[in-house]
């Protein structure tokens, strides 16, 4: 995972991943592993580990499909 990848999973979509987590009531490994990387993601010399990068990847893309719109058009 790219650098400018991790800073803009953090800094944009983590919150989001970590507020659908939370309020699914998915299971506790996921739960810990969300808070985990919001976490270590506040140390600027921190990089995920192949597997990391690849979960967090699939919580991103899983929010990307399931996120309902969340505004309406002023104008029709």
């Amino acid at each position: 995972m790219t650098d400018l990848e991790l800073d803009e999973i953090l800094t944009t979509r983590w919150l989001l991943v970590m507020r659908r987590v939370m309020a699914d009531g998915s299971d506790d490994w996921i739960k810990g592993f969300v808070k985990s990387i919001a976490r270590q993601g506040k140390r600027s010399s921190w990089h995920p580990t192949v597997k990391q990068a690849q979960i967090m990847r699939r919580l991103v893309s899983e929010l990307g499909a399931t996120a309902p719109c969340i505004g309406e058009l002023i104008e029709r």
